[in-house]
């Protein structure tokens, strides 16, 4: 009975990892523009992996950023960030600026 226990744990922990690490998952991109007053952001993000593309010509979108401050970001930066959906609305939950 201990090792049918032991087991569920392990497979439930590995579920709560697998989880988290989804959640966190970190996009990179360029900032367009930032709205200070509103707390929101507009980032151009990177493409994922395809060969001799150019972070140019792709749209941006526009984020609420929850709990973090804006004051050290500016158009043009290169940013790593995690975003999720809170109420219908592209979050940001964590925003690095990346160094050049």
């Amino acid at each position: 009975m201990k090792v049918i226990q032991t087991i569920s744990f392990a497979c439930a922990a590995l579920a709560l990892i697998g989880s988290a690490a989804l959640a966190e998952d970190m996009k990179t991109g360029m900032v367009t523009q930032i709205d200070r007053l509103n707390s929101t952001i507009s980032i151009q993000q990177s493409p994922d992996g395809t060969v001799g593309a150019s972070g140019a010509g792709g749209t941006a979108t526009r984020y609420k950023v929850q709990g973090s401050s804006l004051e050290e970001l500016h158009a043009g930066d290169q940013v790593s960030f995690s975003a999720t959906q809170n109420g219908g609305v592209d979050t940001i939950t964590k925003i690095e600026k990346k160094k050049k």
